[in-house]
């Protein structure tokens, strides 16, 4: 791809607009940017980082801009994010994940839309139920934001697919609901050498921790694996509200941007717990 002629052509496609502080800045639209990768015969993601690389913002992350910067949103659309589990919270971290612009997403869930997913699951509709999670997922990644790059996997990972699953993830996503999945995909990701986020949902309530690969992870949350321990956390007796589900879900995603941006994170070897009973939220230090 001649770099040269790309720039200038999309500085002579850029137009004039200001952020919202009315600091002006030069822009492009998603119509030119569609435009210019038809004519340079490369993916529209490409053509969004090398405008944000000549100091050009592709309009869509107009909004982003002040809180990142140009190369922060370059090195977002450069990321690659794998998301295990496509039901609430993990319908909740595409949809963010997808507006804010991770340019690769790997989505990975083997189930299908219940009646039940129906009050917290952002993907579920009632034309859906019955049909994949997966392809749902990235069926909305598109809707929102064609530029980026998405691999869908309507599986359920396990040990043995796990490292081919994820093996291209700059950071992983835990949104499962049971103990034994977590520490599966946590043992995945030690090996691959990636940071997981992980979440989970109780009622009103939620907990969010960060894992690297050299951390003891879920050992300090629920213990150390023994026999007879429950699959399930908490919502098996409380449910799962909507607006927790999303609530986590965002906090997530704030966590994954942190990593990628290499920003120090504040959740590794702690666990934050939220309660929207009485709007606390309580970070502890798990070692």
């Amino acid at each position: 791809m001649p770099k040269k002629k790309l720039a200038a052509a999309i500085a002579a496609a850029a137009g004039k607009s200001a952020f919202p502080d009315d600091t002006p800045c030069s822009v492009i639209s998603c119509a030119q940017v569609r435009r210019l990768a038809e004519a340079f015969d490369i993916g529209d993601r490409l053509v969004e980082i090398q405008s944000l690389r000549t100091g050009v913002v592709p309009e869509r992350y107009m909004r982003n801009m002040r809180a990142y910067s140009r190369d922060d949103q370059a090195r977002l659309l450069e990321a690659r994010v794998g998301i295990v589990g496509l039901g609430g919270l993990g319908g909740s971290v595409v949809e963010i994940l997808a507006r804010l612009g991770i340019g690769h997403l790997t989505l990975i869930d083997g189930d299908i839309f219940e009646d039940s997913n129906l009050n917290r699951q952002l993907l579920s509709t009632v034309d859906l139920l019955g049909s994949a999670k997966a392809p749902a997922a990235a069926a909305r990644v598109r809707a929102i934001n064609p530029s980026l790059s998405v691999v869908l996997q309507a599986v359920f990972l396990n040990a043995e697919n796990g490292p081919e699953l994820l093996a291209s993830s700059d950071v992983v996503v835990d949104c499962l609901d049971s103990i034994d999945s977590r520490r599966t995909l946590q043992a995945v990701c030690r090996d691959l050498e990636v940071p997981l986020v992980s979440a989970a949902v109780a009622g009103a309530s939620g907990q969010l921790a960060t894992i690297f690969p050299e951390d003891p992870g879920f050992d300090l949350i629920y213990g150390a694996p023994a026999a007879g321990q429950p699959q399930k956390g908490a919502e098996a007796s409380l449910g799962t509200l909507p607006f927790a589900v999303m609530l986590m879900a965002s906090l997530e995603c704030a966590e994954v941007a942190r990593i990628l941006l290499k920003k120090e994170s504040r959740l590794q070897n702690r666990l934050l717990v939220v309660d929207l009973n009485d709007y606390t939220l309580d970070l502890f230090r798990l070692a």
